[in-house]
């Protein structure tokens, strides 16, 4: 009897405990819209960059570690694919469905735009089915003809997914002097902040029920 009685608890022990970690809501995403809607998107005097551009740039990045926070939880064991997905979804949800009405609609439209590599990168990620060859991708992300959105995304995805599995990308293949930026090259500038997210996150992990 208290042989069973060890096994159980060793095999209780082995078991994942769920997580209860909240990576990101609704009332967040609101507070963040509010923040946009009061900010100045004009350049002041001497500025190259607006305080808009600064609270935009910031709202990203948040956005961008809260959604790699579940890939590296799956990284580390604590959430199976199926589960690392359905979290990925729900962000998704929130950060992709509608628009704020006035000023801010075509600037959170383009932002939600930049952001599709950063949840179809992690999508493939989780497949286990993407390239690692990030010159190469790099290329041929380059020479799509703007208007196959789809094939660059695509491309993209691939070298976001290698950066979450590890690869470097992709500051030396954005160049800052670039006036007109296509949507590929805004597409390797969220996927570097996927990077920088990455290196951040190395002894990321979370202890079960914990909240956030």
């Amino acid at each position: 009897m208290c042989n069973d009685m060890a096994k159980k608890a060793s095999a209780k022990q082995a078991e994942p405990m769920k997580l209860f970690y909240i990576f990101y809501n609704q009332e967040r995403w609101d507070n963040w819209i509010k923040t946009l809607e009061e900010a100045n998107f004009e350049p002041a005097e001497g500025e190259e960059v607006s305080e808009g551009e600064q609270m935009l740039f910031s709202f990203t990045e948040d956005i961008t570690l809260s959604v790699l926070k579940i890939v590296r939880l799956y990284q580390n064991g604590r959430f199976t694919k199926e589960e690392a997905t359905e979290k990925l979804d729900d962000v998704e949800l929130i950060v992709m469905t509608g628009l704020p009405e006035g000023e801010l609609e075509d600037i959170i439209g383009s932002f939600q735009l930049s952001l599709l590599v950063l949840f179809t990168a992690c999508r493939k990620y989780l497949e286990g089915e993407f390239d690692k060859d990030i010159k190469t991708l790099v290329k041929k992300g380059k020479s799509i003809d703007e208007e196959n959105l789809e094939e660059a995304l695509e491309v993209a995805a691939n070298i976001g997914a290698a950066v979450v599995d590890g690869a470097t990308c992709c500051a030396k293949y954005i160049k800052d002097n670039v006036e007109n930026p296509s949507l590929f090259d805004e597409w390797l500038i969220e996927v570097e902040t996927m990077s920088n997210a990455m290196k951040s996150l190395a002894k990321f992990d979370e202890e079960p029920g914990e909240a956030s």
